[in-house]
């Protein structure tokens, strides 16, 4: 499985933004996908997951009821909407695939990553 993410960008913060990630490959829509984020000086840690159906969705503490993250199979794409934006999720986003529930080391593909700034 290929990705691609695209929709990062410079938000004031309190803004929104949505980013996307096309999957490319047969096995897409029979993984887990997420969102992962690192920002500078720092681990790369968990923002978000879906199951390959959508009907299962789990969010890091930090983005709980400012995130949403969705798929949409027919169009091998997964997206995760900011919203309430801070300055603190300012980061490299990355997209990712694998078996649910998507923990790092259980990832079998990632995006190129996606630049999120949040200026205060």
């Amino acid at each position: 499985v290929q990705l691609q993410a695209c929709g990062g960008g410079l938000v004031q913060a309190g803004g929104s933004l949505r980013l996307s990630c096309a999957a490319s490959g047969r096995y897409f829509t029979s993984y887990a996908a997420g969102w992962f984020r690192q920002a500078p000086g720092r681990e790369r840690e968990f923002v978000a997951a879906i199951s390959w159906s959508g009907g299962n969705t789990y969010y890091a503490d930090s983005v709980k009821g400012r995130f949403t993250i969705s798929r949409d199979n027919a169009k091998n794409t997964v997206y995760l909407q900011m919203n309430s934006l801070k300055p603190e999720d300012t980061a490299v986003y990355y997209c990712a695939a694998g078996p649910w529930p998507l923990k790092t080391v259980l990832v079998k593909s990632w995006g190129q990553g996606t630049l999120v700034t949040v200026s205060s």
